[in-house]
């Protein structure tokens, strides 16, 4: 090969790749958050969910990226452990469209393709237009990058050297460790069998030879979920383990069929001639039969996985930790599926921020009436925790939000931002709440009947509004009207009590100094109102819940 050759042949990788990352990057900014819904309502039924992966992977062309958002989801709690077997079984029977439309030289259409996709983007006033045409220019840059890698590889044909290499992968071994090798360098098994394609389709190796490449080639594609469960739940590892049981499962068998029986022979009789149609029906064969095999035990391979990697306990059960999403320096730039991933993830850290306040504010409010500063250790515990969670979700979300391109996504996760700040501070004032034990116990205040029934009654409502905050998860943004009632409620209770203080401190009822602690309780009291309000006032405009 010369220099202009090898420069091609990067060219076409290049080229495919972006073509890949172009189709991705259009279907996640169309379907943005609305993939986590029609997921949650197909993959309940394993029929559906294997045509779901199967779907997704044939538009975007990698099975790769499709498992990748997968193991997001599982992750991020979006997405059980067994709906995640059947996508994980459609993505490799949809990443075999990409050899077949190789096969049927779709690519001497590929620069039309790009054409009308470009076009789209160009003269297209609306966003979803330029969505939509990402992915088809993507499909044609794809195929321009692959008719670039074909024909930088013809003077390879030449190369006794080269073809006595191609030559040796007739040992199964070898074959399936030069695919999977391949395969999990380039990290794409669509590129990695279009290349094997163009290599048969110049003489350069047999269909015999061939198939043990293209075995380990579907093992190679699993790299790319390893890297990416990398700081993830032990679920999100569970799902790379049952991507790599079906590659591992369907290789063994295809192994052995191909050396008992003339299975290749049959496949190179249905296209003789055609050596880039014969590698694309094995690959489907290999795909489809394997899915076909382990459909009916996917909820057996999802056990295995719990097996191979099973629960262990936490050495320290009180480490500040996220749960549902990645810390920022964990974080890939980009991942098809991020807007549903990144939404759901922060909903539920922020639903433990708000757990988290609400303990606190009950436990502030027991302190004050029983007198006893002892509880303010562990509220101060759980603030700094509250504090960690601000810090990491803030983080995060300045990370991703430089990625949103679908808008209203963007409007939900810059809402969850000044949620995630409002949460913090009324953990703040349920610290400040806990603190006034501590001169309750050094000066000896005590409150009167009265007013320890109005701090009864100040803890019942601040928990109450709180809960209600938790219980909006999958209910209608009407609802968020109550919250508005519950801050005036709050106001007008802080109005009264004041009063009532005032009334009591004219009687002699209550000492000067009590009456100075319970008007910076009342404070802090309708500040917790305040911050409820504004974070209903949030979802409301992020039109969240949906």
């Amino acid at each position: 090969m010369k220099v202009a050759d090898i420069l091609g042949l990067l060219g076409g990788l290049a080229l495919f790749l972006y073509g890949m990352q172009m189709m991705s990057s259009g279907l996640e900014a169309a379907a943005g958050n609305r993939m986590k819904r029609i997921l949650e309502r197909l993959t309940s039924n394993r029929l559906l969910g294997v045509a779901v992966g199967a779907g997704i992977t044939a538009v975007i062309q990698s099975s790769s990226a499709t498992t990748v958002m997968v193991v997001g989801f599982v992750n991020s709690g979006m997405m059980t452990l067994r709906q995640a077997v059947w996508i994980i079984m459609g993505a490799n029977v949809g990443t075999t469209i990409t050899g077949q439309l190789i096969a049927l030289d779709v690519g001497a259409l590929a620069p039309l393709f790009a054409f009308c996709g470009v076009t789209l983007v160009v003269f297209m006033k609306r966003a979803v237009f330029h969505h939509y045409g990402q992915i088809v220019a993507g499909l044609g840059i794809l195929f321009i990058g692959m008719e670039m890698m074909s024909s930088s590889m013809m003077p390879l044909r030449d190369s006794e050297a080269f073809v006595s290499l191609m030559t040796r992968f007739g040992n199964p071994l070898l074959g399936i460790l030069a695919g999977a090798l391949f395969t999990a360098v380039i990290q794409s098994s669509s590129a990695s069998v279009g290349i094997l394609q163009a290599l048969a389709d110049s003489g350069l190796i047999g269909l015999p030879s061939a198939v043990y490449v293209l075995f380990g080639q579907n093992i190679g594609t699993c790299i790319t979920a390893v890297l990416a469960s990398i700081g993830t739940g032990r679920n999100a590892k569970r799902t790379t383990v049952i991507h790599l049981l079906f590659n591992l499962i369907g290789t063994g068998i295809f192994t052995v069929i191909c050396m008992t029986f003339p299975l290749t022979q049959f496949i190179e009789a249905l296209t003789p001639g055609s050596p880039a149609a014969q590698i694309a029906n094995m690959h489907t064969l290999f795909n489809v039969a394997t899915t076909l095999l382990l459909l009916p035990l996917g909820t057996w391979l999802a056990k295995l996985a719990v097996r191979i990697l099973p629960e262990h306990v936490s050495e320290d059960a009180a480490l500040q930790k996220l749960l549902y999403i990645k810390p920022v320096e964990a974080s890939p730039e980009y991942q098809m599926g991020n807007s549903a991933i990144a939404i759901n993830g922060v909903w539920r850290e922020l639903g433990r921020m708000a757990d988290m306040a609400r303990g606190n504010v009950e436990q502030s409010f027991l302190a004050v009436l029983d007198g006893d500063s002892r509880r303010l250790a562990e509220v101060e515990r759980t603030e700094e925790y509250i504090d960690y969670l601000n810090k990491e979700i803030s983080k995060y979300i300045s990370r991703i939000i430089v990625y949103e391109a679908n808008e209203r996504d963007s409007m939900t996760i810059s809402a969850f931002f000044k949620i995630s700040g409002n949460l913090e501070r009324i953990g703040d004032h349920a610290v400040n709440i806990c603190e006034y034990t501590k001169l309750l116990e050094e000066k000896r205040i005590s409150f009167s009947e009265q007013a320890r029934g109005e701090i009864a009654q100040m803890k019942e409502v601040s928990l109450r509004a709180i809960g209600l905050l938790r219980e909006l998860d999958g209910v209608s943004v009407e609802r968020l009207s109550e919250i508005s009632a519950f801050e005036q409620k709050m106001d007008d209770m802080t109005l009264a009590f004041r009063q009532n203080q005032i009334r009591r401190m004219h009687e002699g009822v209550c000492s000067d100094e009590a009456c100075i602690l319970y008007s910076e309780m009342l404070t802090d009291f309708e500040r917790i109102g305040d911050h409820i309000l504004n974070i209903g006032q949030e979802l409301a405009s992020a039109g969240f819940p949906r």
